[in-house]
């Protein structure tokens, strides 16, 4: 056996093979990952008119509940606390957010949407509820319902593996 037919023998003899619920999850996941980028695509396009991105209209869309942390919202969204606090900042300096005492936590202040907030974060759902319309015509809601169920069941299970990682 030559010397590289001998290194792939090694790498398939110590490569588990997945079982083909694994292969079809391995493209769920990949697929998962691909719409992820088109979406952000899309929020930043919708967003644009606005003078916002995707993750600062996530921000701005939480801040409008009032009633959340910097920290709350890292948790909402998924993202690492740093980057929220960062986008929260700029909003801040630009008006859309303004930062309130939370009688729970001394340091750690509520967010709030102001009026100028409010309304770009209004022009960005006008135009987000049409974008959602006309994909959303392509499928039928069972088909979405049935998508999002599954979504929401791997979150659940990655979530729980990250805490029992932690």
């Amino acid at each position: 056996m030559n010397e590289i037919q001998n290194r792939q023998h090694v790498v398939k003899r110590n490569r588990l093979e997945r079982t083909m619920e694994g292969d079809a999850f391995s493209a769920f996941a990949i697929t998962a990952l691909r719409l992820a980028g088109h979406l952000t695509a899309a929020g930043d396009q919708l967003a644009k008119p606005a003078g916002q991105t995707s993750a600062r209209w996530q921000v701005l869309a939480a801040a409008r509940r009032s009633n959340m942390s910097v920290a709350q919202i890292a948790r909402a969204l998924g993202l690492a606390r740093q980057g929220v606090q960062r986008l929260a900042d700029v909003l801040e300096s630009e008006g859309l957010i303004s930062y309130a005492d939370n009688p729970h936590h001394q340091r750690a202040k509520l967010v709030q949407l102001t009026a100028e907030g409010a309304a770009r974060l209004g022009a960005i759902e006008i135009a987000q509820a049409r974008w959602a319309n006309e994909l959303g015509a392509a499928f039928t809601s069972a088909e979405l319902n049935s998508a999002c169920a599954v979504m929401a069941r791997a979150m659940k299970m990655l979530a729980a593996d990250e805490a029992a990682d932690d």
